[in-house]
């Protein structure tokens, strides 16, 4: 029997990459960091093995995927914004058996799903960004499952069901501890072409920040019922990321509307790039 040991919506701005670097955004995104690693600490004191990713840069127009390669590893360069994240290498381990679980899971449960070991798929950066913060020892890392989470021409309903296949995978075909990240943002609409470079800290426009603070306000209560009968509606007014499916699955995992856990707001909120960002934990609790 294994383990849901911790559930958590997280940010993945290419913002963090370039607040390592020398320059004018040098630690501009520090507490978003400082929270991704808090977050890794908290894996680890609970003794997570590996990390399953929803990652709303990774795009599919049909099915659920699973990218379980035995091992990952390159030199990444966004395609999208290729002068904030370039030449970004990275090397992780995978767990083929966690992800082969979940696609058995999910496919029984009636939400078709592939699982990719035997594969030269890469890793999309909605991954590889939070990996670089959560781990706290280099020398006893976190293995990665990343799992499609920009699904262009599915529902959400689908894609909570897919999301508590994985739980169910998790706790019945797995022995281990295993955390699963939404990797994905808020309000999710960039700023125009052509707008000023300080407007990386801005939001597009002040009515998604205002949606955004007031549906974290239902987080902080733990009122998912009506996060859940919202959700669409905000998909399409804040232009969700990926359709936020990120959030429908992992909400899936934890009981979609019977979840009544208040959220913890580990980063505060903050505007990237136009768009609405949070670290954010979500207590593990039996769904009923």
């Amino acid at each position: 029997m294994g383990t849901l040991a911790l559930a958590a919506k997280i940010t993945h701005v290419p913002s963090l990459y370039i607040s390592e670097l020398p320059g004018r955004h040098h630690g501009c995104r520090q507490d978003a960091i400082d929270g991704l690693k808090e977050i890794g600490r908290r894996c680890r004191l609970l003794g997570v093995d590996t990390l399953v990713v929803f990652d709303v840069h990774w795009l599919v127009n049909a099915g659920y995927h699973v990218n379980c390669a035995p091992a990952f590893k390159g030199v990444y360069t966004s395609n999208e914004l290729p002068h904030f994240i370039k030449n970004m290498p990275y090397e992780w381990t995978g767990n083929s058996a966690l992800g082969h679980a979940i696609a058995e899971q999910a496919t029984a449960d009636g939400v078709f799903t592939r699982a990719h070991a035997d594969t030269t798929l890469g890793l999309e950066y909605g991954t590889l960004v939070p990996m670089r913060y959560l781990h706290m020892d280099p020398a006893n890392r976190f293995k990665v499952v990343s799992i499609a989470g920009w699904c262009a021409w599915h529902k959400l309903s689908d894609s909570a069901a897919f999301g508590r296949a994985v739980r169910r995978a998790i706790e019945t075909r797995y022995d281990g501890k295993v955390a699963i990240l939404a990797s994905g943002s808020l309000s999710h609409r960039f700023n125009d072409n052509g707008s000023p470079e300080e407007s990386i800290h801005r939001i597009s426009d002040e009515y998604y920040q205002f949606v955004d603070l007031a549906v974290l306000e239902l987080w902080r209560r733990g009122d998912w019922k009506t996060f859940t009968s919202i959700l669409p509606t905000y998909d399409a007014t804040c232009h969700g990321e990926g359709h936020m499916h990120d959030t429908a699955m992992l909400l899936g995992a934890l009981g979609w509307d019977r979840y009544d856990q208040p959220a913890e707001i580990i980063t505060p909120y903050f505007p990237s790039s136009g768009t609405g960002q949070v670290n954010a934990i979500f207590p593990v609790v039996p769904i009923p």
